[in-house]
């Protein structure tokens, strides 16, 4: 074994971490495609494996040879939304009920055909990059496989598979700062809705949203890092700042021949009565002639389930009925698990008894039945058959997550298929019984099962990763913490944590690990822990590190996570206090050598728990932090806070500059890309301002062309070889 060094940890994918990805079974479950890269790499291959025989095959990629330099700016914001760091073939598409694939690549959108029966033809071009002005967005193949669609020059666009040219299926936006069949900004960043248009089964009409963002300012971004000037060197971005106007967006449905482009079908939104401040959060289409749309109110505190029928339009707008309505006193969290189903009826899943379970709905709205029940959440779904419904969930512990299957008729209870302690996931083809697993623990990396025809085969174990054996990286310990009551009974609440403890015997200086905002948990039983180099770096070099997620972290219920409502900034940093106040009381950790780290909402929380609460922590990193929530944006920030008008003191006592008095005589290190769209450099620049006015000592760490993921390996070498070097000089006796 070797020791760890800055260079290990700053190298992506991180050892054991390669694992297969986008795991797809193919219409008919002959065949499972994934995507894959070999140990230590990023760039990805496409796998095929013959479900009978289970032997993985490399498809030989298409456009081979193709410059990821030459990807344009659009695309590389869309991947930076999506949080992708692999190159090669990133994403692939299987046809609905066609044995084709789409593979888009920089070059042109090509397709697969014959994947699943094993006789290919060679790959085909059927878009070439130039075959449309501007970059080619956002493509898919229709249901039926007949047909590729994508955004271009900010109109939708349908090409015919077999032979034929691109044609415009919308008109009207390009020129006009308008766009046709792309996401909007808080869609693809908080929403989890990365499309912005839909194929009907039929393939005879399309869904589209229309975003119009002219109404928003313009935040410019300077490439402050580069050697050009000009429009080269800067972003314009309409960015929705908290309080202020979203985007507005409306939803329309053109034929596919082209031949309604300059006029659609329009939804009509006012259906549901939500108002015009409104998201569309998702569209789906439940048969050839009707689409679903889901819309929530700009609180989002009401979810509207709306049904448009194309047989009802009439002159040039669809009606809609409202099907039925979710409302929560705490947010609604939006969820890809509405599914139609072949009697007619919809899959859902509803957070009202406080926890997400799956129902059965009939066609006009009304609850035929729910399928699980309990103080458990379900997490998401991994397959949909003809007689029954494949999940992940909670059930086992928060800890975990385990694949069940349950009959959509509720004829019987959710079974679950797996047991073996530890985080499984899947993807199932249920209709034929295979499922792909994978399965890690804090002491074993991931690996991945094909379970098909009452046999198991292994397809492949991120163990083989050559670093996992020379790093001999060690588990931490899991442990619970006792917080502030959010039961329903008054007991204290478990807060799960982990600590990875150094050789000798303490009290160690410490440093907490935090991230501590909504939709996110770091403390599972899995190889994630194990393989947080950081982490284990400082442990390493003589740090106790500890993490635990405190209230508001996800998949624990609407009550757990609710606890922070209009308050952010205060019950994560008692949590955060709750864990050194541990470790400290059993002679683990320092009192006075209290240090603390994270990134985006953890650089947040990481500075504020030393501006708050200076009398324990020393020092903080504070990597890409919110300083001040009126600087974020809408969709995220008013879920848990309201608009800045409504919740002032709120806002206020959540800043990290209403606090920063606390940070005098403390040690902070703030990190930022000067071209992070996300959480603007702004965000550090005013928190800079409010120290220099105070006269309070800091260290700044800027990345000029780093957005908010930082990509270049350089740069992340640079930034975690400073980072020790804080903590040991923050830190020492």
């Amino acid at each position: 074994m070797r020791p760890l060094s800055t260079t290990d940890v700053a190298r992506r994918p991180a050892p054991g971490t390669t694992v297969p990805t986008s795991v797809r079974f193919s219409p008919d479950g002959r065949a499972v495609t994934y995507l894959l890269a070999e140990p230590g790499s990023l760039h990805q291959s496409l796998v095929v494996v013959d479900v009978e025989r289970g032997t993985p095959e490399e498809v030989p990629a298409p456009g081979a040879g193709v410059d990821e330099a030459t990807i344009g700016l659009e695309e590389r914001l869309r991947r930076e939304r999506a949080r992708e760091l692999a190159v090669g073939v990133t994403r692939y598409q299987w046809a609905e009920h066609a044995d084709r694939v789409l593979v888009p690549m920089p070059d042109g959108l090509w397709v697969l055909d014959g994947l699943a029966r094993g006789d290919r033809p060679p790959p085909r071009l059927v878009v070439p990059a130039d075959a449309v002005a501007g970059p080619i967005l956002d493509a898919r193949l229709s249901p039926g496989g007949a047909l590729v669609g994508f955004v271009a020059g900010d109109e939708v666009h349908v090409a015919p598979v077999e032979d034929g040219d691109p044609t415009a299926v919308t008109a009207g936006a390009a020129g006009t700062g308008r766009t046709n069949g792309l996401a909007e900004y808080v869609a693809q960043e908080e929403m989890g809705r990365a499309e912005g248009f839909w194929f009907s089964p039929d393939e005879r009409h399309l869904a589209f949203c229309e975003v119009d963002e002219t109404h928003i300012p313009v935040f410019r971004i300077v490439h402050q890092g580069s050697d050009q000037v000009g429009p080269g060197a800067q972003e314009d971005h309409r960015y929705p700042f908290a309080g202020a106007a979203n985007a507005r967006v409306r939803v329309g449905v053109v034929p596919t021949d082209g031949s309604g482009a300059g006029a659609p079908d329009w939804l009509d939104l006012d259906a549901s009565g939500i108002g015009e401040d409104r998201y569309v959060a998702r569209v789906d289409w439940v048969d050839a002639g009707a689409v679903v749309v889901q819309l929530q109110s700009r609180d989002q505190r009401r979810l509207d389930v709306v049904r448009y029928e194309l047989a009802s339009r009439h002159d040039g707008t669809v009606p809609g009925a409202l099907l039925w309505s979710e409302r929560s006193e705490v947010w609604i969290n939006l969820h890809d698990v509405l599914r139609p189903l072949t009697d007619g009826a919809l899959l859902w899943a509803s957070e009202r008894t406080g926890f997400r379970h799956l129902e059965v709905r009939e066609a006009d709205g009304s609850l035929r039945h729910a399928l699980t029940d309990g103080p458990w959440v379900v997490t998401d779904v991994v397959g949909v058959g003809e007689g029954e419904v494949w999940f992940r969930s909670t059930a086992a512990s928060p800890l975990e997550r385990h694949v069940h299957r349950v009959p959509l008729d509720a004829s019987a209870p959710a079974e679950p298929l797996t047991t073996d302690a530890g985080v499984h996931g899947g993807v199932a083809h249920p209709d034929t019984g295979a499922w792909v697993q994978t399965w890690s623990t804090p002491e074993s990396p991931p690996r991945t099962f094909l379970h098909a025809a009452g046999r198991t085969k292994q397809l492949h174990a991120a163990s083989d990763d050559p670093r996992v054996g020379e790093l001999g990286l060690g588990a931490p310990e899991l442990r619970t913490v006792q917080t502030e009551p959010v039961r329903a009974d008054g007991a204290p609440t478990d807060l799960h944590a982990a600590v990875y403890r150094p050789h000798g015997d303490g009290p160690f200086p410490t440093v907490v690990w935090v991230y501590g905002g909504p939709h996110a948990q770091l403390v599972t039983r899995s190889w994630a822990l194990t393989v947080a180099l950081r982490a284990q770096l400082l442990r390493q070099e003589g740090f106790c590190v500890a993490v635990v997620d405190g209230r508001g972290s996800t998949d624990r219920g609407l009550a757990f996570e609710g606890a922070l409502r209009h308050r952010m900034g205060t019950v994560e940093v008692d949590d955060q206090v709750r864990l050194v106040e541990d470790l400290v009381a059993e002679g683990t950790a320092d009192p006075d050598r209290i240090g603390i780290y994270g990134w985006s909402y953890g650089g947040y929380l990481s500075a504020l728990c030393l501006a708050r609460r200076p009398d324990v922590f020393r020092a903080a990193c504070a990597g890409a932090p919110v300083t001040s929530w009126d600087g974020y944006d809408t969709h995220y920030t008013e879920r848990y806070m309201g608009t800045p008008a409504e919740n002032p003191d709120g806002y206020r006592a959540a800043s990290v500059m209403t606090h920063v008095e606390g940070l005098r005589d403390r040690h902070l290190l703030l990190v930022h890309g000067l071209i992070d769209e996300n959480v603007h450099f702004r965000h550090t620049a005013r928190l800079l301002n409010a120290l220099v006015r105070a006269d309070i000592d800091h260290r700044l760490l800027l990345y000029p062309d780093e957005r908010h993921v930082p990509r270049g390996e350089a740069d992340r070498e640079s930034m975690e070889h400073r980072i020790l070097d804080f903590f040991r000089t923050a830190l020492s006796p």
